[in-house]
């Protein structure tokens, strides 16, 4: 468990991102996310230079390490599926703060205009102790806007790190409209879980 399995996954990545994909954000576009929650509070801000992948840099105050660092990430698109009625999505992801601190994942969403199931996995590696997490969310909309619209979604949410070993079940809100989205849960367990992103 060291550097060369973060190589070796960045390495496969660069293969994934040769496959035909759609983009991460518009070509040349820009992304900043915040996200809190339990395990660490970030700031992250990535661009894409081509509609295969995005690079970035992220500020994180680690609950779990109780220190902050900044870490370069990396995504890539691996696949998505648009047909009349639906859209998946499914993304690769890593990011590096140092030899000892970094990680990998994988998450995906499946969605109609109507319903929503969203999963996700990440490992972590760190000096102190290594963990995983895991998450799955079911939502639905009570109404179907239009592109452009404002876009609400009622969701549930459940997730487990290897840190608690307890899945945590609670409810979940999104909002979007254009190219900004926020979404929050509150868990008595976690408290809040909190993200917000645009896109420019």
């Amino acid at each position: 468990m060291g550097i060369e399995r973060f190589l070796y996954i960045i390495i496969f990545m660069a293969w994934m991102g040769t496959l035909d994909a759609r983009p991460i954000s518009y070509p040349g576009g820009s992304t900043v996310m915040a996200h809190s929650d339990t395990l660490r509070n970030t700031f992250f801000y990535h661009y894409s230079p081509s509609y295969k992948y995005s690079v970035g840099i992220q500020s994180v105050k680690d609950k779990v390490l109780d220190e902050e660092y900044a870490s370069l990430r990396l995504t890539y698109l691996v696949n998505r599926k648009n047909t009349v009625t639906s859209q998946r999505n499914l993304y690769l992801q890593a990011g590096i703060a140092y030899t000892d601190n970094y990680f990998y994942g994988i998450h995906g969403d499946w969605e109609t205009r109507r319903l929503f199931l969203g999963l996700g996995y990440r490992q972590n590696y760190n000096t102190q102790r290594d963990f995983s997490e895991q998450y799955i969310q079911l939502g639905i909309t009570p109404y179907i806007g239009d592109y452009g619209d404002f876009h609400t979604w009622l969701m549930v949410k459940s997730k487990r790190n290897t840190i608690t070993r307890v899945w945590e079940t609670y409810p979940f809100i999104k909002f979007f409209m254009r190219n900004a989205l926020f979404e929050v849960g509150y868990s008595d367990q976690s408290n809040w879980d909190a993200h917000l992103m645009y896109q420019f």
